[in-house]
């Protein structure tokens, strides 16, 4: 009974402090409990994929394949078999960490269109509800955005609230890589806003790639968007647990693995992990293995640890914070597993704290002119010596 309570109030203290700090009916509202379904199985049409054998051998189990078994099985095949297998199962092939690049931008188009039609389908569907249409009719104008020429969409799933990631720049000629690690409040929906795109994982994808055309345009770049886990909703339980995150992390694993087989940067990806996406990179750095990976934290509720050694030997770890950031509101605590931890730009975290002058707010990190972005960037190009840092 005390556990139950203890908990109780410190969904409470986490909620009411966010919700204050940000102010307003809609941070007040998003407090709310509203507990996600998270996805860790592999996407519609697995099932028939590991049973189909008409090509003569197995086909790789996207639920147990990594991603170097399954490039060796992709070199294996003609272009005809390649085409057989994305219109066959799109959204296998369109998910396969490991497969080509191209294989999977054209799978995951022939998915987005598959999508887009059911969903107008439902949205005239006359037993459906005024709410379902409409959602529906969302649903329908989200997938086709993405089919926009010149997309590159290196996975998507339908399933739930919708997964998505993009690729902005020519991932397999790139000699550096980017993955934007989003937080809370993240699905197909919420992927590339119109109004104030910074808010976005695709917003904050393009504004890093251009502040990395500004400062090396000589090099070549890629940034990958990562909507790839299921993301909190709100302020409720789900954003003060690791739950979510946990859940996610194998998949960034995969995705990086994937990454090192069908792209040939300098470097490891840098992650760029914003808010509850800080948590998942947390939750993920003891699987990083090899070169050092360059982790950024923006905004974070904690990573999980209380320091930087317990992310493991493969990363090196830099960390900013705002002043008018309403993350710096929260307890940096972990208790009866709510929390995430110690504060990572504290001064005995171990990360090296960069200066972010100019950001304002929870998502102002990549606003043009500001300090974050300009590291960020730097960062991600391996211009260590251009990183400023923080000097209050």
């Amino acid at each position: 009974m005390q556990r139950r309570r203890l908990k109780r109030v410190l969904i409470g203290v986490f909620a009411t402090c966010a919700v204050l700090a940000d102010a307003g009916a809609a941070a007040a509202q998003a407090a709310a409990s509203n507990e996600q379904v998270v996805i860790t199985t592999p996407p519609a049409g697995s099932a028939a994929w590991v049973a189909d054998h008409s090509l003569g051998r197995a086909l790789p189990d996207p639920a147990t394949a990594d991603a170097a078994t399954v490039a060796a099985f992709f070199a294996t095949l003609t272009p005809a078999q390649q085409d057989r297998l994305i219109q066959d199962y799109p959204l296998v092939v369109g998910n396969l960490d490991g497969a080509p690049l191209q294989l999977r931008y054209r799978a995951n188009s022939v998915a987005l269109t598959a999508e887009r039609d059911r969903a107008r389908a439902a949205a005239k569907d006359p037993k459906l509800d005024s709410t379902d249409r409409a959602l529906a009719v969302s649903r329908a104008n989200d997938c086709q955005g993405l089919l926009a020429p010149g997309r590159q969409i290196l996975a998507f799933d339908p399933r739930g609230r919708g997964l998505v990631s993009e690729v902005f720049g020519d991932l397999a000629d790139a000699q550096r890589v980017s993955v934007i690690v989003p937080g809370s409040d993240t699905d197909l929906g919420h992927f590339d806003r119109s109004v104030d795109p910074l808010r976005s994982p695709a917003g904050m994808a393009r504004a890093l790639r251009t502040q990395e055309e500004r400062q090396a345009p000589g090099t070549r770049t890629a940034v990958v968007a990562w909507t790839g886990y299921v993301t909190p909703v709100g302020l409720g339980p789900d954003a003060v647990t690791s739950r979510l995150a946990d859940a996610g992390a194998p998949r960034l694993v995969r995705l990086l693995n994937g990454l090192r087989l069908t792209s040939a940067p300098v470097a490891p990806p840098t992650l760029i992990c914003h808010s509850y996406g800080t948590v998942v990179c947390g939750s993920a750095a003891p699987s990083l293995h090899g070169a050092t990976t360059d982790m950024v934290v923006l905004g974070s509720p904690g990573m999980g640890v209380q320091d930087a050694e317990e992310l493991g030997t493969g990363v090196h770890l830099w960390a900013t914070r705002d002043p008018s950031d309403w993350i710096g509101s929260v307890p940096f605590l972990e208790v009866g597993g709510l929390g995430h931890g110690a504060d990572p730009t504290g001064a005995d975290f171990g990360a090296e704290e960069i200066a972010s002058t100019g950001a304002e707010g929870h998502v102002g990190y990549f606003a043009d002119g500001t300090a974050s972005l300009h590291n960020f960037a730097a960062i991600a190009l391996g211009s260590y010596g251009s990183v400023s840092y923080r000097t209050d």
